[in-house]
């Protein structure tokens, strides 16, 4: 190729492409030489200064002149943490989570304090994969910053459903809502759809309510439809909807068929809390509470 070169004064390495495109010798520019020769020596002070050389270079990582680790940072890290949170943890593990809620500084560090760890963390491993991260709720999971409680929204019976779960599983296992499509017509299931519907809307259909009252529906749900908290029966006069929220009458008429939770039926709701007792602690069940107490719904 340089012997048919056809830019022979140009100082190119002779290769050309398409007629015109070539591979040049111009040295780099002075400051990019420079700044390459300072990357190299930054690189050996690095290496000096710091673990950087992993096996099987070396018999054992170099530790470097600093002694520096990332587990020392972290566990430095972590000291700071806890001697921050220490003043707050040894109160709480002696009061309950209602004195904690009364206690302005000690509800306030769990909700906005020093670590905001005491109560953001634990509710954003534990609960936010469900409720959503600032207890908005999810598709077919609670919204937590309602004033709507299936089991109560007070702050003895928030620790008590973090603690126990709710549904079949739970710790005190609930049955849920039976399904009734064995039992009703599917002209009964529609005109209690429509009856519960419209409850929700404002509405009083005295043909569905006198089904409503003779099919057993007012046993759970109370003869004003607001349900019981006893029973974990959901209030069927608000306008929350816990699934299928675009299409309310056939979500009403599907329930209704199939239940909630009705182990053995592929076809029901599900409508669970997992049982966290088990899994944390008791101070960090009181913190939870609070800290979801404080979304603005508890009551």
């Amino acid at each position: 190729m340089a012997d048919n070169n056809p830019f022979p004064g140009e100082n190119n390495t002779g290769h050309i492409w398409d007629d015109d495109l070539r591979e040049l010798k111009n040295p780099p520019p002075r400051w990019w030489t420079i700044l390459w020769w300072v990357s190299i020596a930054w690189c050996v002070v690095y290496a000096v200064l710091y673990p950087m050389i992993p096996p099987p270079l070396v018999s054992d990582s170099n530790k470097g002149l600093l002694g520096w680790t990332q587990i020392g940072e972290y566990k430095d890290g972590l000291a700071e943490l806890d001697t921050v949170r220490s003043k707050y943890e040894s109160r709480i593990k002696t009061m309950s989570a209602k004195e904690i809620l009364a206690d302005a500084e000690l509800s306030n560090y769990i909700s906005h304090g020093d670590g905001a760890g005491a109560g953001k963390v634990l509710f954003g491993d534990n609960c936010s994969a469900c409720h959503g991260s600032a207890g908005q709720g999810t598709v077919g999971f609670p919204v937590l910053a309602d004033d709507n409680w299936i089991w109560g929204g007070s702050i003895e019976k928030i620790v008590e459903t973090i603690s126990n779960g709710r549904g079949p599983k739970a710790t005190i296992p609930s049955p849920g809502m039976p399904a009734h499509g064995a039992t009703l017509s599917l002209k009964e299931i529609n005109s209690l759809a429509k009856y519960v519907v419209g409850l929700s809307e404002g509405k009083d259909d005295p043909s569905g309510k006198k089904l409503f009252m003779e099919k057993g529906c007012v046993g759970c749900h109370g003869a004003d439809g607001k349900g019981l908290a006893a029973l974990g029966s959901v209030n069927l006069t608000d306008a929350i909807w816990r699934f299928d929220e675009e299409d309310r009458l056939s979500s009403a008429a599907y329930t209704i068929r199939h239940g909630v939770n009705q182990m053995g039926n592929p076809k029901s709701r599900e409508a669970v809390m997992p049982t966290f007792g088990s899994r944390l602690s008791a101070d960090e069940v009181k913190k939870l509470a609070v800290y979801v107490y404080k979304f603005g719904g508890g009551k």
